[in-house]
């Protein structure tokens, strides 16, 4: 077993006794690479292929068997070859990623300090990660038969969603994924195959290659529009690695900027990657660049079947698909001709994975461009601090779209004194009566409260006792169309009691506001204007999101209640009111990027407002009005705002103008998780570079029944940090009190809860 640091993935040469070792990584949780011997008997190398570096081969490890990938072949071993276990069958004959990307998961091993092999298995697909070829599998397709030639219109006067489904079959066969982004009914489709009008057919794909064909036309640009299309061709020619910020505000038409960029790239053959941060705003997505180019598109996400994903990998990986969109893991995509990377929403904290391998996919999509020498575009109305610096240093080059487009002027904002108001269930008298003179006037009206669920609490009335969840030690959350408790932290649920716990009372009550309660109010207040809720828990069945974005973008609905699921790149031109209801808890948070986080909320949702020709207005609720980062971003928007705050982190010696990284430790003990830190404490203690504080406990200091502490560490130079914890790596694995609790490295952390 060798260690990761300093090895230099490239196949060496060596031998032990005309035996033939291979070096493996492993989907364990070890920071090692792991020696096997090739098998020696003619019969067994003949049913497999030869290895080759980045290639899978089955291996037997700790009495069960995994897939890993071969990172060098005839190496020499520190054991001997009597030893070392035997390889099972090498999967691919070639390696399984290409060049640069192989390259780009060894770079994101080495910075974020994880296991190079969870680090291949995560960028994989999860066929792949099971041992399934790396080929294209049959795929089920729907298509018309004979029979529904001779229909017609009439036929389906009462089955308006059968008639759209079969105009569309009539263009071209639709796989199960395609007809869920594109919201075909489930029940339309059983009703037509039970007609005899659709048949389906398990067909595999064949290599047909691409070429560019136009779409929809473009909408003509602004100055400003056309000056950054012309910037982003320009930097398309040169294949430069470059790095555009292109900052715009809500509405701006940063979209369109991104189609007509893409045009040129796509005449000359070459692939487009598109990142977004949620599911979400995948569908609209794929249907808005469909409209547009008439090439291969396809989606990749997390609510894909396995055998759907494997197929959209694939045809990346040959050049089978012109643009590629997905989440954050579709940065490790591979593109045969990549020519243009994409990520929008570049702010959103969707782009950090949370938990096992830490990434976060904006910093990586930096370094495969550069890499690859492709121009990346970084869209947003709210960038982060992070990228506001790079811009300042030069890293990054600035486009910047001031102006919305079309004949879409910009909200106007007003705050309301709760201080000065009567609340009826979390709404104000002045918003109200707001609300009754958009909905009178025929527009939409949004309310944005981001909690979701009926009410933050369930408590005593009679002697306080709150309903907690015992593993976390937080309020369960009321959700009352499902009648029982939830835990938002662990998933925790309870049936709603009908007594008190603690002295019998039956006069429990609820506290806090929630969508469901805001639901229910609007209702009843008022009754001419139907409501659409749209969180987490209102879509939950496939199809449910997509149905409600496009009930709510077509107007069907006056009166909008969401979560964050709505703050983010939803176009809707009726709306002309929106209204924030409670962001007081993030004015005094103790997290340092609560203010930045806050702020681009804020700009985001208010975005929601007078998109079109209609001029909107943004209400925001508060007890706090004179609060300095709410005045600031009233008065003078999200840009003034941005750039105060990051001179404050800089004066703070915070991120961007440091470096940290986050170690957490958990266990059912805490005695047994602050015991762990203390000890990696004293190990990470001697760089006059990197300070060590703590450990301490985390802001939630129990989830799901396990106790939880922090320690972070502070560097003013990157450089430090990073060589301080890769020559202390190896002391902190082997520390015996990892033997109670579970740690983690988390490097770049967005998250501190």
């Amino acid at each position: 077993m060798v260690n990761i640091e300093g090895l230099k993935y490239q196949q060496t040469n060596g031998k032990d006794n005309d035996v033939r070792l291979i070096r493996v990584a492993l989907p364990v949780p070890m920071m090692r690479l792991f020696d096997y011997r090739l098998a020696d008997d003619t019969a067994s190398m003949a049913a497999q292929y030869e290895p080759v570096v980045g290639a899978r081969v089955r291996v037997s490890f700790a009495n069960r068997e995994l897939v890993g990938f071969i990172t060098a072949i005839d190496v020499t071993s520190d054991f001997a070859a009597d030893k070392i276990k035997a390889a099972g069958k090498i999967l691919d004959a070639q390696p399984l990623f290409p060049a640069p990307l192989w390259h780009l998961l060894h770079f994101a091993a080495q910075y974020y300090h994880h296991p190079l092999g969870e680090v291949l298995q995560h960028a994989a697909p999860a066929a792949l990660r099971k041992g399934d070829l790396a080929d294209y599998q049959s795929v089920r397709q729907y298509q018309l038969t004979e029979a529904a030639q001779a229909c017609a219109a009439e036929d389906f006067k009462r089955a308006p969603q059968q008639w759209r489904l079969l105009n569309a079959l009539r263009t071209r066969a639709y796989t199960p994924s395609e007809l869920r982004d594109e919201d075909f009914s489930p029940s339309a489709l059983k009703a037509l195959q039970d007609k005899g009008l659709i048949a389906s057919e398990d067909v595999v794909p064949t290599l047909t290659g691409w070429s560019f064909q136009a779409g929809a036309e473009g909408h003509d640009l602004n100055p400003e529009q056309a000056l950054a299309v012309a910037a982003l061709s320009q930097a398309t020619a040169k294949s430069s690695g470059s790095v555009w910020l292109l900052e715009g505000v809500t509405g701006s038409g940063k979209t369109e900027v991104y189609l007509q960029a893409m045009v040129a790239v796509l005449k000359a053959g070459k692939q487009v990657l598109v990142l977004v941060p949620e599911i979400g705003l995948t569908p609209q997505t794929v249907a808005r660049f469909k409209e547009r180019f008439h090439v291969p598109v396809v989606a990749l996400h997390s609510g894909l079947s396995d055998g759907e994903r494997l197929q959209g990998w694939l045809q990346a990986r040959d050049n089978e698909a012109a643009i590629i969109i997905g989440t954050r893991s579709a940065i490790f995509t591979p593109c045969s001709a990549l020519g243009l990377i994409v990520l929008d929403e570049e702010h959103d904290n969707s782009f950090k994975q949370q938990d096992g391998f830490r990434y976060n996919a904006r910093d990586l999509a930096v370094k495969r461009a550069y890499d690859q020498k492709v121009p990346l575009v970084l869209g947003t109305a709210t960038p982060s601090l992070e990228s506001i610096a790079n811009v300042e240093s030069g890293r990054y080059h600035h486009l910047q779209l001031s102006i919305r487009a079309g004949n879409a002027s910009m909200a106007k904002h007003r705050v309301i004194d709760l201080k000065l108001e009567r609340l009826k269930h979390g709404l104000s008298e002045s918003l109200l009566g707001r609300m009754k003179q958009h909905l009178e006037a025929g527009n939409q009206v949004l309310l944005f409260l981001n909690r979701r669920g009926f009410a933050s609490a369930l408590m005593c009335h009679e002697c306080g006792w709150v309903g907690e969840c015992a593993r976390c030690e937080r309020p369960f959350t009321v959700h009352q169309q499902q009648h029982n408790l939830q835990c938002h932290h662990c998933g925790a649920e309870r049936a709603i009691p009908r007594q008190c716990h603690a002295c019998g009372s039956t006069q429990l009550i609820t506290q806090g506001l929630g969508t469901e309660q805001l639901e229910e109010v609007l209702t009843e207040a008022l009754p001419d204007y139907p409501v659409l809720r749209i969180d987490r828990d209102s879509t939950r069945k496939k199809g449910q999101l997509a149905a409600h974005l496009s009930a709510a973008a077509a107007g069907e609905y006056p009166i909008l209640i969401g979560t964050q699921m709505l703050a983010k790149g939803h176009h809707f031109p009726n709306v002309t009111l929106v209204a924030l209801l409670d962001v007081d808890g993030a004015l005094y948070s103790s997290d340092f990027r609560a203010a930045e986080r806050l702020g681009q909320l804020y700009t985001q949702v208010a975005g929601r407002a007078g998109r079109a020709s209609k001029p909107g207005v943004v209400v925001l609720q508060t007890h706090h009005p004179e609060h300095p980062l709410l005045q600031e971003l009233v008065n003078n928007g999200y840009q003034d705002f941005a750039r105060s705050a990051l001179a404050e982190r800089r004066t703070a010696m915070l991120p961007p103008a440091a470096s940290m990284a986050l170690i957490r430790s958990e266990a059912t003990h805490a005695s047994d998780a602050e015991q762990l830190l203390q000890a990696m404490s004293q190990v990470l203690q001697g760089h006059p570079g990197v300070h060590v504080l703590g450990p301490m406990s985390a802001p939630m200091p129990r989830r799901a029944g396990r106790y939880r502490f922090q320690l972070l560490l502070h560097a003013a130079a990157r450089k430090d940090l990073h060589e301080h914890l890769r020559a202390r790596r190896s002391e902190l694995d082997s520390l015996p009190q990892a033997r109670k609790a579970r740690w983690s490295l988390d490097i770049d952390p967005q998250d501190f809860v």
